[in-house]
């Protein structure tokens, strides 16, 4: 069974984690495929990703058989962890992390990676990496304290507690919550919406926000100004002109 399957329909991309069984849990070969298909994505013309797990699970983290043995190279291994986080953040499109029961470890990392998080009422998150003496790793300490504050944050990492979906909402790590029965209906809403809107824009969007957290006030407003340019001199930008005087709905082309 592959690790990792890949699907393109229309402008709708998906990577499905593969490995039910093991709830998702990922090791070698899954990041590597994970990694070539976030490529392919990159080249495919796609204008919204949807990242998702088969079977009860969205992820259940590192799978913990790769490092019972006390060969694993902890270090070395989050380079593959570290350049797929780093691939789901410069993806020129929206990522959609469609997350059905648990995101644990370096599965929630990946979850909280995505620009868009929906969740069935059934999901789970857990930090999980204290529970086995580890530290929190593949991009967790950069996303989950801008998400809930730093308080928070460590309560989630040291404490490693399980939250529902419903708590997840409120502390702002889940977009939305819906229920388990309504969940496919409502992510190919959502991928479609996204799908449809100036991926151009939706691009700058990634990028400003990833850029404000590291910048002050100043260099954020030049950096605004810039992608401003950039937006301001695209097709979707003179459509969204047209079509707001023509009172219709736009014609996104993404570029």
């Amino acid at each position: 069974m592959e690790p990792v399957k890949y699907e393109l329909s229309g402008s709708v991309a998906t990577i499905t984690l593969n490995r039910p069984d093991r709830l998702n849990a990922i090791n070698r070969q899954t990041l590597a495929a994970l990694s070539e298909y976030l490529e392919q994505t990159a080249a495919s013309g796609a204008r919204v990703l949807v990242l998702r797990g088969a079977g009860r699970a969205f992820c259940a983290g590192q799978d913990l058989e790769e490092a019972r043995g006390g060969e694993l190279d902890y270090e070395a291994h989050l380079e593959s962890y570290n350049r797929v986080f780093r691939q789901i953040r410069e993806l020129p499109l929206p990522v959609v992390a469609a997350v059905q029961g648990v995101a644990a470890g370096a599965g929630m990392s990946l979850a909280l990676a995505a620009d868009y998080r929906l969740l069935s009422e059934s999901a789970v998150f857990i930090t999980a990496f204290a529970r086995i003496g580890l530290a929190p790793d593949t991009g967790m300490t950069y996303t989950l304290p801008r998400l809930v504050g730093w308080g928070r944050a460590f309560e989630l990492l040291a404490l490693s507690p399980e939250v529902a979906a419903a708590e997840a909402l409120e502390l702002g790590l889940a977009n939305r919550v819906v229920a388990d029965e309504a969940f496919e209906e409502e992510l190919q809403a959502v991928a479609g919406l996204l799908a449809s809107g100036p991926t151009l824009v939706h691009s700058l969007i990634k990028k400003a926000l990833d850029y404000s957290a590291t910048h002050p006030a100043a260099e954020v407003l030049a950096y605004e100004a810039a992608l401003q340019k950039l937006a301001g001199a695209s097709h979707d930008h003179r459509e969204g002109l047209a079509a707001f005087a023509e009172k219709r709905r736009p014609d996104f082309k993404g570029r």
